[in-house]
């Protein structure tokens, strides 16, 4: 090859990485957005195909009804968890306060059944209850870190509300030009897998739609049992207690810390009717939800590591604020599910191998 023609191809190559780069560094902070909304949108797709034929045809008309139900379904709720926050968290402060004012009362016969640690417990609860300047130095231990984290808390879902409105401005385009979009990605993804691509597509689209429907469904519809059952019992902060059922039912045992917690205010309050109710309709409802929904959801795609879940939390709040909580298992799912399709052809072929 000509020493120029060469030159000439590095040139060009050269200045197709800086135009990526430089498209990158300009989307950067908006990326966490374009992805959960390109997921999102596929993961509605057929909602948006039957929205698309009732209104005989009209992209335009579709993407428009859709963009409102994203903003009726995630926005608003999250508005109102906001809002809750801003009012629930000091009331609940003060409920609290309050409560211990009086002194810890004797702790439940279920702490005392506990095994191994049912004593020791117990012990710990009656000397901090017997001794007002313990209990207050208790106090101030933990009701800093918690306030914190609540007002944290606050913060991301209010972070989330801005971030899911910018998701839904981003849908419209995707739902309005998705055919086009949609073959665009079906060439580059053949031209650079060949004949593997549409056994790459299945997998990321089962994938995606697993884990969505899976986690994502399954948190709403604890959030949304765990809702009606504090307002039934009378637990004050009952939209803020669901939302944070909501965010803990990503992680295994999660949403039990709240109806637990829930179930023994009510104990505190006098109350072991209510009571009673809460902790069974935590522990059948709330919790069967997990149980039972989920596996039967996340089924249609491909399941996930516990591990690879929880890091896909976290990192993906790090890395992209509130949506990362959805945004962090999906693609981790997608990874690691492409990864063990390639792994188990490569298995599958050394198998095959005629021995030498």
């Amino acid at each position: 090859m000509p020493t120029e023609k060469r030159i000439e191809q590095i040139l060009q190559l050269s200045a197709i990485v800086l135009l990526v780069v430089g498209c990158l560094v300009v989307l950067k902070p908006f990326l966490g957005a374009i992805l959960a909304a390109a997921i999102l949108c596929f993961s509605t797709w057929p909602i948006y195909l039957f929205v698309e034929r009732r209104v005989r045809g009209r992209g335009w008309l579709a993407a428009f009804v859709m963009t409102l139900l994203i903003l009726f379904v995630l926005v608003m709720p999250l508005t109102l968890i906001a809002l809750s926050f801003r009012d629930d968290v000091p009331q609940l402060v003060e409920n609290i306060r309050v409560t211990l004012a009086h002194g810890l009362p004797e702790p439940p016969e279920w702490v005392v059944d506990l095994p191994l640690v049912g004593e020791y417990i117990a012990s710990l609860w009656r000397e901090i209850a017997e001794s007002p300047a313990k209990l207050a130095e208790t106090l101030k231990r933990f009701s800093e870190p918690a306030r914190s984290v609540l007002v944290a808390t606050g913060i991301v879902i209010a972070e989330g509300v801005l971030q899911f409105t910018l998701i839904a401005f981003i849908s419209y385009f995707f739902y309005r030009d998705g055919a086009v979009l949609i073959v665009a990605l079906r060439n580059a993804v053949n031209r650079v897998a060949g004949h593997l691509s549409e056994r790459l597509l299945a997998i990321v689209g089962g994938t995606i739609t697993g884990v969505v429907y899976g986690i994502v469904g399954t948190g709403i519809a604890q959030a949304i049992v765990a809702l009606i059952g504090f307002i039934i019992a009378g637990v004050p902060g009952a939209v803020m207690l669901a939302s944070l059922v909501f965010i803990l039912s990503i992680v295994p045992a999660g949403p039990p810390l709240i109806w637990v917690g829930a179930t023994v205010w009510l104990v505190y309050q006098g109350q072991p009717g209510w009571a009673t109710f809460m902790a069974l309709w935590g522990f059948f409802v709330i919790s069967g939800i997990d149980n039972i929904v989920k596996p039967l959801l996340i089924s249609r795609g491909a399941s996930l590591p516990f591990v690879l879940v929880l890091l896909g939390v976290f990192g993906g709040v790090l890395a992209f604020g509130f949506v990362g909580i959805f945004l962090g298992p999906t693609l981790l799912a997608v990874g690691f599910n492409l990864v063990r399709t390639w792994t188990a052809e490569r298995v599958e072929r050394e198998i095959q191998l005629p021995p030498v």
